[in-house]
């Protein structure tokens, strides 16, 4: 009768058991260093994505406790002054230039569009704002070239959706020549998306890299 020789068995912590039969080469040294070179490759991996996954969180959290709110704080403290300084229509430093500061009240979309479609605007920038949200929760692999385009658009989404729900239009103020009038919200959304775009087209394998927290 064929008798096998004693197993090696090596206990790596915190959860690793290499039995040197998975390799069915015996119990030689060749065997115990493949099989302590295994258990360190495991661990190594595990170690790997475990600091993935904790740097992918702490963008999650930077996203929402710090680009966010500031884009949507920025927002609200300029539409303030705006509306605490200049009467509605009126501009400073006047009507002449290319750029000037104007109190406008949009009833519609971002850049004048879809004037007077309030309650349509008010529930699809709700909807907008949650998908957009949970998104940003449940992408938890992106790394900051997608997460940080993406909390410029949902802080600026935010900040026109405290408008619209409070005061039924938005503010705008930044009054370029030939062009309407927008605020911080919309060029924070706009700089969300043109990112995006930009990443899309020029570094498609960089959209969900493990950048540094």
């Amino acid at each position: 009768q064929a008798t096998h020789g004693p197993t090696f068995q090596l206990v790596t912590p915190p959860s690793y058991v290499v039995d040197s039969r998975r390799f069915n080469r015996g119990n030689s040294p060749a065997d115990r260093t493949a099989a302590l070179r295994y258990a360190v490759h495991m661990e190594q991996t595990t170690s790997t994505r475990v600091a993935e996954h904790d740097a992918a969180t702490r963008r999650t959290i930077v996203a929402f406790t710090v680009i966010v709110p500031a884009i949507v704080v920025l927002d609200q403290v300029t539409k303030i002054l705006i509306r605490a300084w200049l009467a509605e229509g009126e501009s400073w430093p006047g009507r002449d230039g290319l750029l000037r500061l104007s109190h406008v009240e949009n009833s519609g979309a971002a850049f004048g569009v879809f004037q007077d479609a309030g309650a349509f605007l008010l529930v699809a920038t709700v909807i907008g704002v949650v998908a957009l949200g949970a998104y940003l929760v449940l992408s938890s692999g992106s790394g900051w070239l997608s997460v940080g385009p993406l909390a410029l658009i949902l802080g600026g989404a935010t900040g026109n959706l405290i408008d619209r729900a409070f005061r039924g239009t938005v503010t705008d103020f930044i009054d370029p020549a030939r062009y309407p009038a927008f605020n911080v919200a919309d060029s924070a959304i706009v700089i969300g998306i043109a990112a995006l775009a930009w990443i899309a087209l020029r570094h498609p394998d960089d959209r969900d890299g493990d950048d540094a927290p």
